[in-house]
């Protein structure tokens, strides 16, 4: 029997109303799973297991604390926080190491493996290296000076890569315009606001010359005496000197403060992608205001740095917990 018209109506507005209700618990599910307690009963302990090993290896080379943001960054744009980016390519399998954004780039595997090891020898089978990478990072910008934050935790990790969004653009280039920046991160549900803050992360760590040999040799929003003092190390002839490094930041380059702003206001931002963020574009105001106050950078980042690390989270019983964080179990 039909539905009287009335009756009809009212149904399908109730029907609305809860089908909208369950798809809002479903897209908010993954990220509320995470939680700064998840390991508080299972491995307490973990947090100073992580801190002891990464404070260890900044000591020896400060680089590596930016080495691991940069990875978690890089972890998390290809199909989200879930550690992908650490398993290891295998004669049936291809991992994300090798794509454009990573080969011979992104480093700090061996620190994970570190980390992973000690953890599991006091909580075997506990915490995921998706949760390991992302204290770490944690870790790295509070030992370099930067600011503290609670992270959230009980990520899995995935069985599974994703060489093919990792070599397509996915992760924005350093030849990247603001454009193509913000369009990048808010694919991740990301800000502007969120990409030039997280972008300040560059405030600590190195860049290989083919990353701005374009920028010094044929831009013209950058500082002369800046781009001549980066061509002695960086020579216009590709294949030259291509690994050469130079600072991201060449005032404190293993201090995580807000001098990479600064370095913007007078055209000295080492990447085409650091310098667009202040060049009479949209996010001009913002890098003025995290140039003057260095509580407003701090507070933004980390604002940032956990809505990054809520990026399509495995949880409960989707991947796994792997023993070994370069291959599947």
């Amino acid at each position: 029997m039909a539905l009287s018209p009335i009756r009809s109506s009212t149904f399908s507005s109730s029907s609305a109303i809860v089908t909208l209700a369950v798809l809002l618990l479903l897209t908010r599910t993954s990220s509320a799973t995470l939680s700064k307690n998840f390991y508080s009963k299972t491995c307490p302990n973990v947090f100073n297991t992580v801190k002891s090993v990464v404070k260890s290896a900044v000591a020896k080379e400060p680089r590596i604390g930016a080495s691991i943001v940069r990875l978690f960054f890089h972890d998390c744009f290809v199909q989200g926080c879930d550690g992908s980016i650490l398993l290891d390519d295998t004669p049936t399998f291809q991992g994300e190491k090798t794509a454009a954004a990573n080969n011979n780039s992104v480093r700090g595997y061996e620190l994970i493996d570190d980390i992973k090891s000690k953890v599991e020898k006091i909580c075997p089978g506990v915490v995921s290296c998706a949760d390991i990478l992302d204290i770490a990072s944690r870790d790295s910008v509070v030992l370099l000076g930067g600011p503290f934050w609670n992270v959230r935790l009980g990520r899995r990790d995935s069985r599974s890569a994703n060489f093919t969004a990792a070599n397509t653009g996915v992760i924005p280039p350093p030849t990247s315009n603001l454009t193509n920046l913000i369009t990048r991160f808010q694919d991740q549900g990301l800000s502007a606001r969120d990409m030039v803050a997280l972008s300040g992360a560059h405030t600590f760590g190195k860049a290989r010359c083919t990353s701005f040999r374009d920028r010094i040799y044929n831009q013209t929003n950058i500082d002369r005496t800046f781009a001549l003092a980066r061509q002695r190390r960086c020579p216009r002839t590709n294949g030259t000197g291509d690994n050469n490094l130079a600072n991201l930041d060449f005032r404190t380059p293993n201090h995580f403060d807000n001098n990479y702003f600064k370095n913007l206001l007078i055209k000295r931002g080492l990447l085409n992608s650091d310098q667009v963020l202040f060049n009479g574009g949209s996010t001009d105001s913002l890098v003025r205001t995290y140039s003057q106050n260095n509580k407003a950078f701090d507070s933004d980042f980390v604002k940032a740095m956990i809505r990054m690390g809520d990026i399509k989270p495995l949880t409960g019983s989707q991947g796994e917990i792997r023993k070994n964080c370069r291959r599947v179990n």
